[in-house]
């Protein structure tokens, strides 16, 4: 499974001066294989008029493109799959939706929430929150690095961990067993997408250094 996944942030690409279809080609082109399409405020004609475009480039470079949240889109669209958190639809009820062949990721936020998931339903979990963000003011719950090597280590399912992750950091991530890291602002906002995926590329495959 590949080690790098962009979540995108149309707002955070749009302050860097990019259209997010540019992010998300330029990420592709550099060797990114997982994109979700994380935007929480569109309207559902805008929602899909973007994934219908972002599917494109994704499909040009054999790359996943998963939905956060809005498996209306998903089924729409035939996307690859569908990423939900705690408060969404339950994914048992996802998975009976999009069937047995489509990809479901999960957010993890402790070792409470993994008590008494049904792996076989579930494709990854997305475990966060490790570093502090711009987006997450109350630190009080983030992971940090042992928190996620702890959740790691009591899971068979392939790991993503998200939040605050860059390309100062990302060795150390890697390092605590996670499978890949997921990365927003620093890709969406980097003024070079592309170089910024390719030094995040490289510094996750270099886990022992």
């Amino acid at each position: 499974m590949d080690r790098l996944y962009l979540v995108t942030d149309s707002t955070i690409a749009r302050m860097a001066g990019h259209t997010l279809p540019f992010v998300v080609e330029e990420a592709c082109r550099a060797g990114v294989r997982w994109v979700q399409l994380r935007e929480k405020e569109l309207s559902t004609r805008a929602f899909l008029e973007l994934a219908t475009e972002i599917k494109a480039i994704t499909q040009t470079y054999g790359a996943n493109l998963i939905i956060n949240d809005r498996v209306d889109i998903a089924l729409a669209l035939d996307a690859d799959g569908v990423h939900v958190g705690q408060d969404d639809m339950p994914y048992s009820m996802v998975r009976s939706l999009i069937g047995p062949d489509k990809i479901i990721g999960l957010s993890i936020n402790n070792l409470t929430e993994l008590q008494g998931i049904n792996s076989d339903e579930l494709d990854y979990l997305g475990i966060a929150t490790v570093f502090p963000t711009g987006t997450k003011q109350d630190t009080s719950s983030l992971l940090g690095l042992e928190g996620l090597r702890q959740i790691c280590s009591q899971t068979s399912l392939p790991t993503f961990a998200i939040g605050g992750i860059n390309a100062q950091n990302v060795q150390l991530v890697m390092q605590t067993g996670v499978t890949g890291a997921a990365v927003v602002s620093a890709i969406c906002g980097h003024s070079s997408p592309y170089e910024a995926s390719r030094e995040l590329l490289v510094k996750s495959e270099r886990v022992n250094e």
